[in-house]
């Protein structure tokens, strides 16, 4: 078990953060010398089985991982029906860090480090290939080589946030989901691609949020009881980086009246096979594995 202390930087939306250890679980494939490693983060209900098949499945290609857990460390266990225990963009200082140390392992590629993340995790691995975060917290001196955001939430409009750095990124997400909708991130990937990035987006139908729970095999789909959803909100970098709705134009909070409760969740077994397979493709040929 490799710990590594998350540094509480001040989050774009105004908390300053109190110092708190977090824990990562680092496994390495087999393999000599440096090999790559796959940060995976995490979503709102925490480091929960739907890590397990993709932790198997890239040390299974020779791919090392590294599994943050952003929950524990603070106290926390999920934050779904209450968002606000956590500001959104925490995680990026924790994959920041986890950057710094892994970079620096007598095992690790420092340039074949890929960063993969989940809903909120997928937020925070959208966000951090932003330029102007890695120049306000990423002190490693290292690069990841890819982002890859599973069904982010894509509704806030950070300044510049189409300055990205000049790697890869790869969101995948699902046609109904109604936790984190595609619509955003759709509009979002549209601004990306009209400033030259190398983005994509690979939308899945029939494909709830968390629709890779069906690489355990799970096909139900649920209702994530009093969950909170921001699938009605526009947000909005303001001043000072204060987070503001654009319907009110006051500050966000998860008061608003576009917070909506209840989204599903759920698995499908084909789609998940599908994203799963599109990954390790897209990593075999990035990282050129053998």
């Amino acid at each position: 078990m490799h710990r590594h202390r998350s540094i509480g930087a001040t989050d774009p939306e105004g908390c300053r953060g109190t110092q708190v250890t977090v824990a990562g679980e680092f496994r390495i494939a087999q393999g000599t010398g440096k090999l790559p490693v796959v940060v995976l983060m995490h979503g709102s209900s925490g480091v929960g089985a739907g890590m397990d098949p993709w932790v198997r499945h890239f040390n299974a290609m020779g791919i090392s991982t590294f599994v943050i857990d952003g929950f524990s460390g603070r106290g926390l266990t999920m934050v779904g029906p209450n968002q606000a225990l956590l500001g959104r963009l925490n995680f990026i200082v924790d994959i920041y860090r986890s950057l710094e140390i892994l970079a620096k392992h007598p095992r690790v590629d420092p340039d074949r480090i890929v960063l993969m993340g989940f809903s909120r995790g997928g937020q925070a691995a959208l966000y951090a290939s932003l330029d102007r975060f890695h120049k306000l917290w990423n002190k490693s001196g290292a690069q990841f080589a890819a982002y890859i955001p599973f069904y982010p939430d894509c509704s806030t409009t950070y300044a510049s946030d189409t300055e990205v750095v000049a790697r890869p990124i790869r969101i995948f997400h699902g046609t109904p989901d109604d936790y984190n909708p595609v619509a955003t991130c759709k509009a979002y990937l549209a601004r990306l691609q009209d400033a030259k990035r190398d983005a994509t987006l690979t939308e899945y139908p029939d494909s709830q949020h968390g629709f890779d729970a069906g690489l355990l095999g799970l096909s139900t789909i649920v209702v994530s009881v009093n969950a909170q959803s921001a699938r009605n909100c526009r947000l909005r970098e303001g001043e000072a980086g204060v987070l503001m709705n654009d319907d009110t134009k006051e500050p966000f909070t998860y008061k608003d009246a576009c917070i909506a409760l209840n989204p599903h969740v759920g698995g499908n077994p084909a789609t998940a096979k599908e994203a799963q397979k599109a990954v390790s493709e897209f990593l075999q040929a990035l990282l050129k594995l053998g």
